[in-house]
């Protein structure tokens, strides 16, 4: 998911609610301990919403766990770098696009999950 805005519990629990909406079984998403993973507004919402979403938190600086990271650096590795988008609606539309090719394309997604720190995941 792209946004413009700053990141809080509103544009996460809109992610998660998409997630939820997008999928017939129950989602379990692994994030970090970002403070706005953490917030009340968010708790409550998972709470709400615990038969159909998981959370697992991954312990603190610990990026190298996170599945996330190598997400993000094949976009700016592959995404960004290739293209130089001339404004940021040119940048969005190359990152939807990247990510939309990843994502009709599982067996590059599984991919990520062979890294052996991030093998726990799949």
């Amino acid at each position: 998911m792209v946004y413009k805005t700053k990141f809080n519990g509103g544009v996460l629990i809109s992610f998660m609610r998409r997630l939820v909406k997008q999928n017939d079984r129950k989602v379990f998403l692994i994030i970090d301990s970002h403070p706005t993973h953490r917030s009340g507004r968010v708790r409550t919402w998972v709470a709400k919403n615990r038969r159909s979403l998981s959370i697992f938190y991954l312990p603190g600086y610990s990026p190298e766990l996170n599945p996330d990271e190598l997400l993000n650096q094949d976009v700016k590795a592959n995404a960004l770098g290739r293209k130089r988008a001339r404004d940021q609606k040119e940048l969005i539309k190359n990152i939807r696009g990247f990510l939309r090719r990843k994502q009709k394309r599982p067996e590059m997604v599984r991919n990520y999950f062979l890294e052996k720190h991030v093998r726990y995941a799949a």
